[in-house]
């Protein structure tokens, strides 16, 4: 039995009696790597995750403070069947430890006008009241509504099977037929040029592309593929777990540690250990856990540059090629707690009345914005185990730009008092909740160097970007190419960043492990799956 790599760690082998191909070790135990966790030990596989939190969730994690609560990151549950079907391989229900509330309205729009109140949209599942409230603003924009919404419903349809299958090159593209599909997913059209093939009304456009920032990217470069991002909301809805999207992650850590996968949190890892380029393990505080295969479940960039040592990296994995690559935006996020109730609906967005020139001082100047578009999430409005009795927890998110060395303007410390102002006065202003400076009584402040500190590259919270470039078969491989026994799971890797593509990415990552150690995916042991709508309302 060789020594530890380093020759200052200890001699010490841990979880030697696991030391085999078939033992998994997950670094991170964000919503990517409990998924696969479930997955693989549903399939027969000895499972362990290593989070260097205190708890599991990753940035999905919760947020504690004087009694109040809130999630770190998304606040967004979309297409519950995914995990919906991922937990039913487990022989387990996700009804059975979580309680899902469907949000009507889903959200509650207002754009921003020079000069003039702000014009307000409710995004609700009913068509016919979407209807109504786009042709008050463009007559033929209501009518365009329900063809955007059959036209996307046939390319969802079609986009799926790439979606969910793993993306190693050309080959794979050619034998998923995507090249037949691309006229109907027009990949080389932005989501706003695309947009304005069905609406005329700029707000509506924005109605239905502002999702983009769920990619971390402008709607005038993302993709028009993405338009599937709105449809999605319409389509399957948005939902409110009890306690938060982070009580979905303590579901999920629940159900693995009852089918006997260990977990250690405050555990950081340190770096992965290699025989050659064949992983042997992670080492936390100087000792190595040997496993025969590894789940990287980091971000994925700052996992490439930080745990892998340089000189067993490709050429196309080095730092310089890593840092040269399009970054998503980051975000300035408070978490406030408040005296009294808040009368807004559970989310609500606001864009700025310069919203161009917003997402240009993000995306290419690099600086802060005097009207910054602003995202609140007022959870305690129908979930009261957040906050204490007669109290708010309201979650509140800037997009801003990300911390990239030569990109970003801002001296992020220096400008924390003012990011606190201007964020108060966004919520004063412009969602309209009065004298909250003077209800505050808890705060905490984030901003992208602190994103940063916790092992995202350049503080970009929704990962790479998601241009053609860095998409499909670009993005970084869930088998990591040129080792043995490593592997990618998360919003770093195809499909992409987002709750239920992180999800089908753990699912792709997990079922291409099964195949080669020979194992059982569980997913293929199930009965046929039920219909998506059926799923979500079990």
């Amino acid at each position: 039995m060789r020594a530890p790599d380093s020759p200052e760690a200890r001699s010490v082998i841990a979880n030697a009696s696991l030391s085999t191909e078939r033992s998994i070790a997950i670094v991170g135990a964000g919503p990517g790597g409990l998924a696969a966790a479930l997955l693989l030990a549903a399939s027969g596989l000895q499972v362990t995750i290593y989070e260097a939190h205190d708890r599991v969730g990753g940035r999905t994690r919760r947020l504690s403070q004087d009694g109040f609560h809130w999630d770190c990151g998304p606040t967004f549950f979309m297409m519950p069947y995914v995990l919906e079907e991922i937990v039913r391989a487990t022989g387990h229900s996700l009804h059975d430890h979580a309680e899902l509330a469907r949000l009507d309205p889903m959200y509650r729009l207002l754009h921003g006008q020079r000069g003039a109140p702000a014009v307000q949209i409710d995004a609700t599942q009913d068509v016919a009241r979407m209807v109504q409230q786009f042709e008050s603003r463009r007559a033929g924009d209501g009518v365009a509504f329900r063809r955007f919404l059959d036209d996307n419903r046939a390319k969802l349809a079609a986009m799926t099977p790439i979606l969910e299958a793993p993306m190693r090159g050309l080959y794979d593209l050619l034998t998923l037929d995507a090249i037949k599909v691309a006229p109907k997913i027009k990949p080389w059209q932005s989501l706003h040029t695309h947009l304005g093939e069905y609406f005329q009304d700029p707000l509506v456009r924005l109605s239905l592309c502002f999702q983009s920032k769920y990619l971390g990217m402008s709607p005038f470069e993302c993709p028009s593929l993405f338009s599937i991002l709105p449809f999605i909301e319409y389509e399957y809805g948005i939902w409110h777990p009890t306690g938060g999207c982070n009580a979905l992650m303590q579901a999920m850590g629940d159900i693995a540690r009852s089918m006997g996968v260990r977990i250690h949190t405050s555990s950081p890892v340190e770096r992965l250990t290699f025989d050659g380029r064949t992983v042997r393990g992670v080492m936390i505080d100087g000792i190595e856990h040997r496993h025969g295969q590894v789940i990287v479940n980091a971000d994925a960039t700052w996992a490439m540059k930080n745990l892998i040592p340089a000189e067993l990296r490709r050429r196309d994995q080095q730092d310089a090629v890593l840092d040269a690559k399009r970054y998503s935006c980051s975000t300035v996020m408070m978490y406030l707690g408040l005296d009294g109730t808040v009368d807004l609906p559970h989310h609500t967005i606001y864009t700025s009345e310069t919203y161009t020139e917003n997402l240009k001082d993000i995306a290419e100047r690099g600086c802060w914005s005097e009207d910054p578009s602003i995202y609140a999430c007022n959870p305690s409005r129908i979930d009261p185990t957040l906050a204490p009795d007669g109290s708010s927890s309201l979650y509140v998110l800037l997009p801003s730009t990300n911390n990239k060395a030569g990109h970003c303007t801002v001296d992020w410390n220096a400008m924390r008092p003012k990011l606190r102002a201007d964020a108060l006065h966004q919520l004063e202003h412009r969602l309209g909740i009065p004298d909250v400076a003077r209800r505050i009584k808890t705060e905490r402040l984030v901003t992208p160097i602190d994103w940063e500190a916790e092992r995202i590259n350049h503080g970009a919270t929704f990962n790479l970007a998601h241009n053609l470039g860095q998409m499909l078969h670009r993005r970084p491989q869930h088998r990591l190419p040129g080792f043995d026994g490593l592997w990618l799971v998360g919003g770093g890797t195809h499909p992409g960043s987002g709750l239920p593509v992180i999800f089908l990415s753990s699912q792709i990552t997990s079922r291409m492990l099964c195949e080669e150690l020979g194992a059982p995916f569980a997913m293929d042991r199930m009965s046929a799956r039920p219909a998506a709508r059926e799923l979500a309302l079990a």
